[in-house]
């Protein structure tokens, strides 16, 4: 019996590095994802209307074509030229956005934002389909 125990305990040990191995891949993935701040409804109709953030849209570029938050940048037209349409004061409030509430497109909109310096980087949840129910206009492009 002793021994059986001896080779469940080596067993065990000798699977841990495994298993440390995969939690650690597993923050790793976790620590890629932009992590920010909720935006509402009613805070991103107040920012579009005063012009107090800068707006992008993580669409498609077709997407974004056919309607986007008022003054949004397309962030799929803009990746490698990011820099051009965000304000020179990295304290600055930026907003990513981009299908909806299980579209995780805007992450990488907000890590870019971070890895150019932003520092108040947030995300609107509700994304264009939360724009487009609460009955607000979409601006197209051509």
């Amino acid at each position: 019996m002793l021994n059986f125990r001896s080779a469940l305990i080596a067993l065990a040990l000798s699977s841990s590095p495994f298993i440390v191995t995969a939690q650690l891949s597993a923050k790793a993935t976790e620590d890629k994802k932009a992590h920010a701040d909720e935006v509402s409804l009613d805070e991103i109709q107040k920012l579009v209307s005063t012009k107090g953030a800068t707006i992008i849209d993580a669409n498609s570029t077709d997407m974004y074509k056919e309607g986007h938050i008022p003054g949004a940048v397309s962030f799929a037209a803009l990746q490698d030229k990011l820099a051009t349409a965000l304000p020179a004061d990295k304290s600055a409030l930026i907003v990513a956005y981009c299908g909806g509430p299980r579209c995780t497109a805007w992450e990488d909109a907000a890590a870019a934002a971070k890895k150019l310096g932003y520092t108040n980087v947030k995300h609107f949840k509700g994304g264009i389909t939360g724009w487009k129910s609460a009955g607000q206009k979409v601006e197209k492009a051509s």
